[in-house]
């Protein structure tokens, strides 16, 4: 009991969920300045979260590729690197799910397994290169990864339109039912709401987050070298390889949530006039998640409340969807500005470490 205590007044605790209880404060003060009323937009909120099964389905849908990018992102900045491609990966991850989906025809424990795993590597491929530029040649992963997220989006429409889409259609042909990962009973369960296995598969990779980076001699190289390069180096460690294996780390992980996105929800790809935004929601998602995988889940869960519950709040309240991303963005604030949430809570954190040390 006393360490489960301890847990929940840990300041990595206390802090993001003050940071989350300020910018819920901001948005409050946004609502009231529009001339809104708060309490009902929030309690809007909740209601189109929770009012039905169906509505709580997709909630859990709209929170599981917010996981899968949160992760990449997260494991990148763990090792020190800055994964903004997380969306051209994701990206990638998405087409090659579709293009197996469509073109092969093999059973279903077969076919949807291998179009898994093919759109990991892949997106894995996609960010591996970035990091090979790095150790190569000395090219920061920011201005390559941003580059590479439009060497994406106009690649996904090429092959799209030179291979899967039909001529005079938008979108590509629907994946072969033996690809798909939506689970039927499941989705009965919750009204139709679209359920599929990639939501398992993102709370084990988030375990595997934590078992690969903290359980293992890998883990503590590519945490060191992100730590300092210099230091790993002197103590023997590839340095070059550790970057490379590092965002290859991460490009799999959100090469597998755009084949989860594909293959249990969309079950095709319609030609992009823009990027999907999964990459940057996931930048936000593993700065409130402080870039630790049982964070990432949880930021993921309110960052996909939030925005699932956008609707409610427009229809309930008549407020701005925008209005939304002004408490995301809040909150946002306040987590990376940890310093002022630590000086609101000064009074509060001295008394309890002075009552550690008695």
């Amino acid at each position: 009991m006393n360490s489960v205590f301890k847990i929940f007044t840990k300041d990595s605790f206390i802090v993001p969920v003050v940071a989350i209880l300020l910018g819920l404060i901001v948005g409050a003060i946004a609502m009231l300045a529009g001339g809104f009323d708060p309490l009902l937009a929030y309690g809007s909120l909740v209601k189109k979260v929770f009012g039905d099964a169906y509505n709580f389905g997709e909630t859990i849908r709209q929170i599981t590729p917010l996981i899968f990018s949160g992760l990449a992102v997260a494991f990148a900045f763990r090792t020190g690197l800055f994964n903004i491609g997380v969306e051209g990966q994701f990206m990638m991850g998405m087409i090659t799910a579709v293009y197996l989906g469509v073109k092969l025809d093999l059973p279903a424990y077969i076919h949807a397994p291998l179009t898994i795993i093919v759109s990991t590597i892949v997106g894995g491929l996609w960010a591996a290169f970035a990091g090979w530029l790095k150790a190569a040649r000395g090219v920061h992963e920011v201005i390559t990864t941003i580059m590479m997220n439009w060497i994406a989006l106009y690649m996904v429409n090429f092959i799209l339109v030179t291979t899967l889409v039909p001529e005079g259609q938008q979108r590509s042909e629907n994946i072969k039912e033996s690809a798909s990962i939506a689970i039927g009973w499941l989705s009965q369960m919750f009204e139709s709401a679209r359920m599929h296995w990639g939501t398992l598969l993102a709370l084990v990779l988030a375990l595997l987050f934590y078992i690969v980076l903290w359980k293992t001699k890998t883990g503590f190289e590519l945490r060191a070298t992100g730590f300092n390069p210099h230091a790993a180096q002197y103590a023997g460690m590839n340095v070059n390889n550790n970057v490379i294996k590092a965002m290859f780390i991460s490009g799999c992980m959100a090469g597998m949530g755009g084949a989860a996105e594909i293959l249990g929800v969309f079950h095709y790809q319609a030609i992009m006039a823009a990027q999907p935004g999964y990459g940057f929601d996931g930048i936000a998602v593993a700065l409130i998640g402080g870039n630790t995988p049982i964070g990432v889940v949880l930021g993921a869960i309110l960052f996909g409340i939030l925005s699932f519950g956008a609707n409610g709040m427009k229809m309930g309240a008549g407020v701005p969807v925008e209005l939304i991303r002004v408490v995301i963005a809040s909150v946002i604030f306040f987590v990376a500005a940890h310093g002022i949430v630590r000086f609101i809570l000064k009074p509060v954190l001295s008394k309890k470490n002075k009552k550690e040390v008695l």
